[in-house]
């Protein structure tokens, strides 16, 4: 295409040209074609009237062009564009979502969302956006388990129970064990996180041990009793209740909340319970350590002081988990359960009518 134009511009076309250009009212794109035109008839070259215009040459050309063919009419209007895609009908959309509610063919786990469009012969843009729409995330799973305790009610009222009115002149323990906490060391030092990068860390290890701790979680206060142990026997476990009971003063009762691992219904754990008159077990149902308030505590320790620490020995290991139960009990809150039993029961009972 030639790098400049001549333009004729007549005196009437001109005066409507300026009069555009002067208008506040107009929209920025009629001006710009209008100015563009107007420099045309200067007899500015391209380039120029691009730099003047404020746009690209292509465009200078292609506006120029339309002026000859249409007038100043023409640059009022914009050209019709092709028509997009029809939207996907009716039977189609349901047709996606049943698939993706059924189990996709051969032996993969879920549908992605290449494999639908490809089955259902549409984009994968339209495949997401009716997923979108629909609600459906066939890449995400979620894991249950439901308890089939013949006493699960009434082991979920007692604690409960517990947790919503605690017995006065009583402490509440949730008491459970960390196992096989391992320390690990990385092979090569990370980097740290910086604008535009995250941090860094090798995806291999060296392991340098393993420790267990055992914790009691004072529902009342928030605060945490704990004790870092090699193994999780019921002879540790009898180390550690013995140290509860001398931190715990003399005149209150214990209610001690624990799951049902089988170490904490040892005979010789159950002969220590029967010696000792204030302690009373409540044992979680089975598949339902959620019951279980220390298991948050847990959680927080993995992911703020376990999940990504260093350590490269079990005494460096052990040190860390002291240290962040000094820290959490420097500042405690007190276990607060929200949800009553009748409403836990209701829910459950909810999840239990969909999956027949």
């Amino acid at each position: 295409m030639a790098q400049s134009v001549c333009l004729v511009v007549s005196a009437g076309d001109r005066a409507r040209l300026e009069a555009i250009v002067a208008d506040r009212n107009r929209p920025q794109k009629h001006v710009a074609r209008a100015r563009l035109v107007l420099l045309s008839a200067d007899r500015l070259d391209v380039a120029a009237i691009a730099r003047r215009a404020g746009i690209s040459r292509p465009a200078v050309w292609r506006w120029q062009r339309r002026y000859a063919e249409a007038g100043v009419d023409g640059l009022l209007r914009d050209k019709t564009r092709k028509p997009g895609k029809a939207p996907l009908g009716d039977g189609l959309v349901r047709r996606l979502v049943a698939l993706t509610c059924a189990e996709p063919p051969g032996e993969v786990t879920h549908w992605t969302g290449r494999a639908m469009a490809e089955a259902v012969g549409v984009s994968l843009r339209s495949v997401q956006r009716v997923w979108a729409a629909h609600k459906l995330q066939p890449h995400r799973v979620r894991t249950f388990k439901r308890s089939r305790d013949p006493a699960f009610l009434a082991k979920l009222a007692a604690i409960v129970g517990l947790y919503m009115a605690p017995p006065r002149h009583a402490v509440v323990l949730s008491v459970d064990e960390k196992s096989q906490i391992q320390a690990l060391d990385r092979t090569q030092p990370g980097l740290p996180i910086k604008p535009g990068r995250c941090g860094t860390m090798t995806h291999d290890y060296k392991r340098n041990g393993t420790t267990t701790l055992f914790a009691a979680l004072n529902v009342l206060d928030g605060t945490v009793l704990g004790r870092c142990m090699q193994r999780h026997r019921h002879q540790e476990f009898l180390r550690f209740l013995n140290t509860v009971e001398a931190a715990v003063p003399a005149g209150k009762l214990i209610h001690a909340i624990m799951d049902n691992y089988g170490t904490h219904k040892h005979p010789k754990v159950m002969a220590w319970l029967a010696r000792h008159p204030r302690w009373t077990f409540h044992f979680t149902p089975t598949s339902a350590s959620w019951l279980n308030a220390v298991e948050s505590f847990f959680s927080a320790l993995t992911r703020r002081r376990l999940r990504r620490g260093v350590f490269c020995s079990i005494v460096e290991l052990q040190a860390a988990i002291n240290r962040y139960i000094d820290e959490h009990n420097d500042a405690p809150a007190p276990f607060v359960w929200t949800k009553t039993a009748d409403q836990i029961t209701a829910k459950l009972n909810r999840l239990n009518a969909s999956l027949h």
